[in-house]
C-alpha cells in the first residue's frame, strides 16, 4: 500500500539544529497568530486564520536537530462538511543531513487525497513548508499569516460554510 500522506521536502544549507529551531518558531512562519509555548515536549500551542481554521497542536515528540511531532488536539475548519477533520492528525518534521545540505521532510499524516481538504491544505503547506518555512531558515525572515497578509490571497480563499 503507498502511502498517500501529504509530504513536502526542502534542502536547505543549515545545520540540523538551525532547522530545529526555525521549525519551533511557528510564529514567523505559519501565523503570528500563534498561542502557547512551541518549543518542548509536551507543549500546546493554537493558530488561527481569521475565521476559516484554528487548530491547537500538542508537541508529543522533540529531539532537537532530528525530529518533531505535533498531534492535533483539536480542530474548528467551519469551511469543511467535517470541521474537525484535522483532529488526530499529526504534523511531523524530519531532519536529515543530506549531500545537498540538510533536508526537511514534512509530513501530514492524515491527510489524504481522500479527505475534502486536501486540494486546498495541499496548496497551504506547499506555501507554508515550501516559501515560509523556506524563507526563515535561508534568509532569516518567514511569510507568516498576518492580519495584512494572508497566504490564502496567493492560493486562493475559502469561506465558512458551516459557520
Amino acid at each position: 500500500m503507498s502511502d498517500t500522506n501529504y509530504r513536502h521536502y526542502i534542502t536547505v544549507q543549515a545545520a540540523p539544529d538551525e532547522v530545529y529551531e526555525a521549525i519551533t518558531r511557528v510564529n514567523e512562519w505559519w501565523t503570528i497568530h500563534t498561542e502557547g509555548s512551541t518549543k518542548a515536549l509536551g507543549d500546546e500551542f493554537t493558530v488561527q486564520f481569521g475565521d476559516v481554521h484554528l487548530t491547537k497542536q500538542r508537541i508529543t515528540e522533540a529531539v532537537p536537530g532530528k525530529r518533531i511531532v505535533w498531534r492535533v488536539a483539536g480542530s474548528h475548519l467551519p469551511w469543511l462538511k467535517d470541521r474537525e477533520e484535522w483532529k488526530g492528525t499529526e504534523l511531523v518534521f524530519e531532519i536529515t543531513v543530506a549531500e545537498a545540505g540538510t533536508q526537511l521532510t514534512f509530513t501530514h499524516i492524515g491527510l489524504t487525497p481522500q479527505v475534502e481538504c486536501f486540494g486546498q491544505c495541499e496548496k497551504g503547506w506547499d506555501y507554508f513548508i515550501g516559501e515560509s518555512l523556506f524563507k526563515l531558515i535561508v534568509e532569516g525572515t518567514g511569510l507568516p499569516d498576518t492580519t495584512a497578509r494572508t497566504h490564502m490571497d496567493t492560493i486562493g480563499h475559502v469561506h465558512p460554510k458551516n459557520a
